[in-house]
């Protein structure tokens, strides 16, 4: 059957059509990091606890999980965690001050070697249960996104020690001892597939892999390391009966790489039109792709640009409204819910006078 003739289910949740493919009545929203600091709920109970307590409990989690989805018309829930979350529990010290801090950064061969099998059960526990509270609470036809970061992105912050707009050291490493960094990232890559089936084990219906620092990387480089490490993450979670969701932050000059990548869905930035993503990708679904900075426009601008990421992205099936990346701390929420009515209505609109 064509892609753009495919109907969803009945009953299945228009996130989960788009990641499929099928078209629902309306194009799903959800939003990178929409579960945080600009919503004052969120902010209230941050002022009681501190972060890590946050991603250690599962009952914040959980609560912090929720809030966006019942404040707003979204079309999934993402878990409430870090990416760095997983990292704790093989045994890293972290200090978030607030970007995450490596005591310790690993760069030698000894210390790769010697860093644990995560055991998702055993090591992240809350994590699990978190999951479980969320699907509990959920609205129905509202799907829970599990997420990790992509090993790429872990192998940057755990050899450079902290964030970095252009993280030197880590892109030195794989220079200077790429067969270190291949078992770096071979290593990570397990950890994340057992992390994410974990995940997908307690209740997510869906799972994403951050690729926050791959676009960094020229092609050659990209594929050796980060792509090659991603694609051993996917291929493992690939027998699981979930939706597989790659974000390639700045992944502009990768599109051709990811086109050969075993996932539904590509997350994109704002820096590509959807049309030339569309293109590239074939059948693949997408994810995004509004500038965060255009919620702070007034409406009618805001309409415009939303409306342009709908044209881009085109009539056919399988695209999942979004953020090309995390929506800033000081949007107001107004914003956010002014975005997600307008897209239902809009192309609920339009699909029905092509009905």
């Amino acid at each position: 059957m064509a892609p753009e003739l495919k109907r969803a289910t009945a009953g299945e949740a228009p996130f989960l059509a788009a990641c499929a493919r099928r078209r629902s009545h309306y194009t799903p929203v959800w939003i990178m990091r929409q579960a945080g600091r600009y919503l004052p709920e969120y902010r209230e109970v941050r002022s009681r606890v501190d972060f890590v307590t946050l991603t250690r409990s599962a009952e914040l989690a959980a609560e912090i999980t929720l809030q966006p989805v019942r404040r707003f018309a979204l079309d999934a829930a993402i878990l409430f965690s870090d990416i760095m979350t997983p990292l704790q529990g093989m045994g890293i010290a972290l200090d978030f001050e607030p970007g995450p801090v490596v005591r310790t950064p690993i760069r030698t061969a000894a210390q790769i070697e010697a860093l644990p099998t995560l055991e998702p059960r055993r090591d992240v526990p809350f994590v699990l249960q978190a999951v479980e509270l969320i699907r509990r609470d959920l609205p129905a036809g509202v799907p829970l996104i599990g997420f990790a970061g992509a090993p790429f992105t872990l192998l940057c912050y755990l050899v450079s020690g902290r964030p970095s707009k252009e993280f030197g050291t880590a892109r030195a490493f794989l220079y200077a001892e790429p067969d270190a960094a291949e078992r770096l990232l071979d290593k990570l890559a397990d950890a994340m597939a057992a992390y994410l089936a974990a995940q997908a084990a307690a209740g997510a219906q869906a799972l994403m892999l951050f690729e926050s620092w791959g676009g960094l990387l020229a092609p050659a480089q990209y594929r050796r390391f980060a792509l090659r490490a991603a694609r051993r993450t996917l291929t493992a979670l690939r027998p699981l009966a979930v939706p597989l969701i790659y974000y390639a932050n700045q992944g502009t000059a990768l599109l051709e790489e990811l086109s050969g990548l075993d996932v539904d869905v590509i997350g994109v930035d704002w820096r590509t039109p959807l049309s030339v993503v569309r293109r590239v990708l074939g059948e693949k679904a997408v994810q995004g792709n509004l500038d965060p900075a255009a919620l702070f426009a007034p409406r009618a601008e805001l309409e415009r640009q939303i409306d342009a990421v709908l044209a881009e992205a085109g009539p056919a099936p399988g695209h999942i409204f979004n953020l090309g990346h995390g929506i800033w701390p000081e949007t107001d929420p107004s914003a956010v819910a002014h975005l997600v009515d307008y897209v239902h209505e809009r192309t609920a609109a339009a699909r029905g006078s092509r009905a």
